[in-house]
């Protein structure tokens, strides 16, 4: 990193060429945050975490009792220590909350005015931020496992919504009530999640082992049924031979460019996929446990190259290079099942949520200097060290909270 700010210094390099060296760096070198924690809420497991696309600011967790949170995480500190409060909840003296567990809060992803919130009591809810009601109310046939909004959409504004029916169910925020529905699997639909890059490409994991890929446009079926064994992957004539894992599909993330597709199954299984021809990319990630009956929300970094995979692993968070399916190292922290963990882009940090109520954030180690190359990949295990004190190699490139950088631009 030291011969990067040189290079940059003398014109020899572009500021992007740095920025993203520094943002690696940040990925990948995640510890427990030593002055900063999140405010406990939640009296139970908490099943889902979003961070708002718009400002970067608030925080939003849902846990397995109905109770919502919004969390100001832009806190400025003030002091060695300081806790992220909450500035809002839907607790259980609200007649709104819901009656059973919050599996899936998203934020509006242009607006911190209005999120979602989906539950095993049957219902997705549009709220009005400010007022804390609900905007609008669907009410699906059965618990609802997960939801999805496109990030990108442009010309719609569907919500997908996987349940314990086997069909994906599609709202549009427009009308207020369900438009249409996918059919193709063959058991309850656990995870949905829309492509960051094209609008009308919707991704869905299944209890039948099944992962799919639909263009929404279209009426025939599914778009492609992916196969683990890299059979004939297009159409949907013969898809219930293709199965991307040997356990139910529980979980679904994109890569940035949206060219690729994490999937992850009960099988104890990590899978990347190519969303163009749909193919196992064959990388090997090894043994990932994973018990979960319900929807697991892994997450992947921005920014960085190569990607980093945080994926919720028992108690701990695996960190893995995506690139090569390298295991770099486990997040431990928490003190039972980590249900979620979602990526700040703007600041390299993890937030992570588990059964033991407590919401943890993992932030760059800024003492750790690791110097990997512009295009060098993660080659060995990255070891917990003690931040370095007093010494010229202690560099802090970007001073991000407080808009200040000391590098050459």
């Amino acid at each position: 990193m030291l011969s990067f700010l040189e290079e940059r210094r003398n014109g020899c390099k572009k500021p992007e060429l740095l920025v993203r060296a520094e943002v690696t760096r940040r990925a990948f070198c995640l510890e427990l945050s030593k002055g900063r924690d999140v405010q406990r809420i939640h009296q139970s497991g908490i099943n889902t975490l979003d961070i708002d696309p718009t400002e970067g600011k608030y925080l939003l967790s849902g846990g397995s009792m109905g109770v919502i949170a919004v969390f100001d995480i832009e806190t400025v500190p003030a002091a060695k220590e300081v806790t992220c409060e909450a500035v809002c909840t839907v607790g259980r003296s609200n007649k709104h909350v819901h009656k059973r567990s919050v599996e899936t809060v998203q934020w509006y992803p242009h607006d911190t005015g209005m999120f979602t919130s989906s539950s095993t009591d049957c219902l997705l809810k549009v709220w009005d931020t400010n007022a804390l009601v609900p905007a609008e109310t669907f009410t699906m046939d059965k618990p609802i496992y997960c939801h999805d909004m496109s990030p990108i959409a442009t010309k719609h504004c569907l919500i997908g919504v996987a349940s314990q029916s086997s069909h994906i169910s599609l709202c549009d925020l427009k009308t207020g009530s369900p438009t249409h529905i996918l059919k193709g699997h063959r058991a309850a639909v656990m995870c949905v999640k829309w492509s960051p890059k094209q609008e009308f490409l919707l991704a869905s994991g299944s209890q039948d082992n099944k992962l799919m890929l639909w263009d929404i446009r279209k009426a025939k079926g599914c778009l492609m049924a992916l196969d683990q064994h890299n059979g004939e992957a297009v159409g949907h004539s013969s898809t219930a031979v293709r199965t991307a894992h040997s356990g139910h599909v529980n979980g679904l993330c994109f890569t940035e460019d949206g060219l690729r597709l994490l999937s992850y199954g009960t099988d104890d299984r990590l899978r990347l996929w190519d969303v163009v021809t749909g193919k196992n990319t064959l990388v090997n990630f090894g043994k990932v446990t994973n018990d979960g009956r319900k929807n697991v929300k892994l997450a992947v970094s921005s920014g960085a190259v190569p990607d980093a995979a945080f994926v919720p692993n028992t108690a701990d968070v695996a960190v893995f290079d995506v690139q090569n399916g390298e295991l770099v190292y486990d997040l431990k922290g928490h003190y039972s099942n980590v249900n979620c963990c979602t990526f700040h882009p703007l600041f390299q940090e993890v937030y992570s949520g588990g059964n033991d109520s407590n919401i943890l954030l993992w932030e760059p180690d800024e003492g750790r200097v690791v110097d990997r190359g512009e295009e060098k990949q993660v080659k060995q295990k990255v070891r917990r060290q003690k931040p370095l004190r007093n010494t010229k190699m202690q560099v802090n490139i970007f001073h991000l909270r407080n808009s200040t950088c000391t590098c050459f631009f």
